[in-house]
């Protein structure tokens, strides 16, 4: 079943039931301008904004409905739907409007971050396409109006790509990430001769663009020939780490945190991660700026959070 959300005025005198999942709601200007406390002009505006500017279609949000006036006559009449609504509730100047953007914006929050909108049957039937298109509503409306200054329009842009990662999300907050299932057996080994090659070669690269100390790779302690025999390392016969994401997981995770090189940890890290991926087959999603942000992540967690890091490069690993 859908979920009802209910928003009423704080003066009581307008109610609005909104069906969150089925688009039922269909207002008139003379309805909105009494929802919003401003005149049928000034509703008319925002709503030829709203096409000019391109932010919603004009054909498919609105629909022609009879209805029967005081002097008793039928008259084929313009509704708009929910989307109309939201858009012009983001745009007009009232202080109904303002309470109806601070309801909207926290039913939006709540839905988010519990994941409520995500309906996983619908998902499964219907794909991400309609999740997408909300999303795509949600920046144009917030961005037109300025109303993310705070947070950024690359942060909405973001919520837009990785709608399917949201759960990820919550699942690392709530320290519930599994081990997904479907991981792949290793397929080879990544020898510490070719490794410690890939390493001068990156920090030749690194030094002809005066981005790297002489300090940069040099190993302390046979450190890194030790963490490439430990990820391949087996207890009474069986391997330890079982899937080649995993592996792949311990050897960023302990590059960075285990510090096996004077200086470059961070860097050779995500080198040795992207090569062992390379040597396993396996397609990272990450792109430069992600890898960069996950590596700072494990640098800067606490060692207690090794098991949920871990657990986190693995799921954004596996399909």
């Amino acid at each position: 079943m859908s979920e009802i959300i209910i928003y009423k005025a704080k003066d009581g005198h307008v109610e609005l039931t909104v069906n969150l999942f089925e688009d039922t709601v269909w207002l008139t200007q003379r309805q909105l301008s009494d929802f919003f406390d401003k005149n049928v002009r000034t509703i008319s505006e925002h709503i030829d904004n709203i096409f000019k500017e391109s932010e919603l279609d004009e054909h498919s949000v609105i629909r022609n409905f009879r209805i029967t006036a005081a002097d008793g006559k039928t008259y084929d009449t313009k509704h708009y739907n929910l989307d109309v609504i939201i858009s012009v509730g983001y745009r007009v100047h009232s202080k109904r409007g303002t309470e109806f953007r601070q309801w909207a914006t926290a039913v939006l929050k709540e839905h988010l971050i519990k994941g409520y909108t995500i309906n996983e049957k619908r998902l499964a039937e219907r794909g991400l396409k309609e999740l997408q298109q909300s999303m795509e509503l949600l920046q144009k409306t917030l961005t037109r109006n300025e109303l993310i200054n705070d947070i950024g329009v690359e942060t909405m842009q973001l919520i837009m790509s990785y709608t399917k990662t949201w759960h990820l999300l919550l699942a690392y907050d709530e320290n519930e990430l599994n081990i997904p299932k479907n991981g792949k057996p290793s397929i080879a080994v990544l020898n510490y001769e070719s490794a410690v090659d890939a390493i001068e070669a990156l920090k030749s690269d690194l030094a002809t663009r005066n981005e790297a100390t002489a300090f940069f790779g040099n190993e302390r302690e046979q450190g890194l020939q030790s963490i490439l025999g430990n990820i391949e390392q087996t207890f009474d016969g069986e391997l330890l780490y079982k899937t080649a994401e995993e592996r792949a997981a311990h050897v960023f995770y302990f590059i960075i945190k285990d510090h096996p090189f004077s200086d470059g940890n961070k860097r050779i890290g995500c080198l040795i991660f992207l090569l062992y991926l390379k040597l396993q087959n396996i397609t990272s999603k990450l792109n430069d700026k992600g890898l960069v942000a996950l590596a700072l992540l494990i640098a800067e967690s606490n060692p207690t959070q090794k098991d949920l890091m871990i657990r986190l490069i693995v799921n954004l690993l596996t399909d």
